[in-house]
């Protein structure tokens, strides 16, 4: 699912269990890129760290910005951009 800075879906897709998100990313956000070529800032969480962020770069010239938790902290505590999602699914 990808929202816009509202929580309005822009994109969302629904795999099977096995297919982790990181995988399903890859064609979502392609799909993201063909139907609204003026984003081009995603903002995501930590479990799309790695190659996808130099992928999204590299083949769709999307900047992927990992909102990740500091190491000290404990309990809830409302992210930057992350609740825009979570409102969604609210």
């Amino acid at each position: 699912m990808v929202t816009d800075c509202l929580g309005l879906l822009l994109v969302v897709a629904v795999t099977a269990a096995n297919i982790g998100d990181r995988d399903a990313a890859l064609g979502l956000l392609t799909r993201l890129r063909r139907l609204h070529r003026d984003i081009t800032l995603v903002w995501a969480d930590g479990g799309y760290t790695g190659s996808l962020v130099d992928w999204c770069r590299d083949k769709l010239a999307l900047t992927l910005e990992i909102v990740k938790r500091t190491d000290d902290t404990t309990g809830f505590v409302v992210m930057p951009r992350r609740w825009v999602a979570e409102r969604t699914f609210a």
